[in-house]
């Protein structure tokens, strides 16, 4: 009898192999699926971020029409002296600065000035108690008067020794002692005088005067303190603010042409204020150091300016220009006129069929409104100021006018809540207002394309104020981006 085996067995043995493979194949496509969903969320956002720099941004793009003219703004180059500067960083400081001491010792009576007073030369700042200096003064005095009745009596000895002398009555010796006597006792008087004069300068000194003309600082002793001549502190401290001074630098690199300017003449020094573009005071060039600082590399030079309004104070820091010549008749474009390219500076001449040439050329100097142009360049031509984005050589052109107030409607208009019944109108009539507008530009300017650039985006933020705006269709992107930008900033 032959043994044969169970098919039930065999097929429960396989049927979990089969629903666990069956299991792994559904896991793996439904992550597969997760995948590509997650892939064409991103890929569908990315497209979406693209859309407003293709269809949005006015560029000369794939879908740009060529045929359409750029608008763009032009000047045309003016002759006219122009200065020129030297830029650097200074700080201001008192043209004399005073710590007024005591130059004798004793006991402060009085304080005659107030903290941040105005003072003038010789005006009296504070007073020493003069008691001990006054009797002193009155010691000499009467110490040469003294002196003086000796001088006299022997001035009469002298004459009568020398009568005596002269008839032979009396001896030559004596007359001649007592001649030098007088001479000595004269030299005493004039060491009295000294004394005299040594102790009218120090009763002087008990007045403490202002050696200069300025402000006052805060007061350094008070009343009634003993203050000696050895003190370092002083009673106050005075600085010169009108005139004022200014020390500041420049690079090593200009030493040669600030000494051949200072050497034509006076040199003129503008201070600027805290905004870094209003001159607030100019002066002049005073001193030129007479080495480089090796730690910077820098030259340090002095500045004096009338201060007039007490604009500049000392320790505040500053920038200054000086101006070391001025460029006669030199030919003058705004500074955005001058691009920069592979080859060097250029500039965009417009030609009379308003076709645009690069015409390279050569920059003295630029600052941030203005261009010197050496050599490229004729009063004639006309240049390009603005519209670079979509410009290339050979393009046409459309100049507009710079000359108009700028518009109303810089910014965004505030959004107005409306009710749904009426949003639809209100829409409507923005847009009819807004299409006749556009449609007066358009026929201005001569451009059909720019007006139905504008129509567009205009609608297009129309919708986008009210509801979500739609996709785009595929043919819809092309025409979009094709307009041709504003022709007016």
């Amino acid at each position: 009898m032959l043994f044969k085996p169970d098919s039930t067995d065999d097929e429960k043995s396989t049927a979990p192999r089969k629903r666990s493979l069956i299991s792994r194949l559904l896991g793996r496509m439904v992550s597969l699926l997760i995948t590509l969903v997650i892939l064409g969320g991103l890929g569908y956002l990315g497209w979406l971020a693209l859309q407003p720099k293709q269809n949005g941004g006015g560029g000369r793009g794939a879908g740009a029409r060529p045929d359409l003219p750029v608008p763009v703004l032009g000047a045309t180059p003016q002759v006219q002296d122009v200065p020129v500067y030297l830029d650097g960083v200074g700080s201001v400081k008192a043209l004399n600065t005073v710590t007024v001491r005591s130059q004798v010792d004793g006991k402060l009576l009085k304080v005659n000035f107030v903290e941040g007073q105005d003072v003038k030369k010789d005006d009296v700042l504070g007073e020493i108690d003069p008691a001990i200096y006054q009797a002193q003064y009155d010691q000499a005095v009467a110490t040469k008067a003294k002196d003086e009745a000796l001088l006299a009596n022997q001035k009469i000895d002298l004459a009568r020794y020398e009568q005596l002398a002269a008839s032979n009555a009396g001896s030559k010796q004596q007359a001649d002692t007592q001649r030098a006597l007088v001479a000595q006792q004269e030299a005493i008087i004039k060491a009295d005088q000294a004394q005299i004069d040594n102790a009218r300068t120090t009763l002087g000194y008990t007045k403490i005067v202002a050696p200069i003309a300025g402000r006052a600082g805060l007061r350094q002793v008070d009343q009634g303190n003993i203050i000696h001549a050895s003190d370092t502190t002083g009673l106050v401290i005075l600085t010169q603010l009108q005139p004022i001074a200014v020390w500041f630098s420049l690079p090593q690199q200009q030493i040669m042409r600030v000494n051949a300017a200072a050497a034509k003449g006076q040199l003129a020094v503008d201070v600027f204020g805290n905004d870094g573009v209003t001159v607030i005071d100019t002066g002049k060039l005073t001193g030129i150091d007479n080495q480089v600082d090796p730690t910077t590399g820098t030259l340090k030079l002095k500045a004096e300016l009338p201060n007039a309004s007490y604009q500049l104070w000392p320790g505040q820091f500053v920038n200054v220009r000086l101006k070391v010549e001025t460029l006669p008749q030199a030919i003058v474009v705004p500074t955005s006129a001058v691009q920069r390219g592979p080859a060097g500076t250029f500039s965009y001449v417009i030609g009379a069929d308003n076709t645009v040439t690069a015409k390279p050329v050569t920059v003295t100097q630029q600052n941030e409104h203005e261009a010197v142009i050496a050599n490229g360049l004729t009063t004639s031509d006309r240049v390009v100021t603005t519209g670079f984005a979509n410009l290339a050589d050979g393009s046409k052109v459309v100049v507009g006018k710079d000359d108009g107030p700028p518009a109303a409607d810089l910014a965004p208009r505030k959004r107005s809540r409306a009710p749904d019944g009426k949003r639809g109108a209100q829409r409507d009539g923005q847009s009819k207002d807004q299409t006749k507008d556009q449609s007066k530009e358009a026929k201005q300017d001569g451009l059909g394309g720019e007006h139905r650039s504008r129509h567009e985006h205009s609608d297009s933020d129309q919708k986008g104020q009210t509801e979500p705006a739609p996709a785009p269709a595929a043919g819809a992107g092309g025409e979009a981006s094709g307009g041709a930008p504003k022709a007016r900033p």
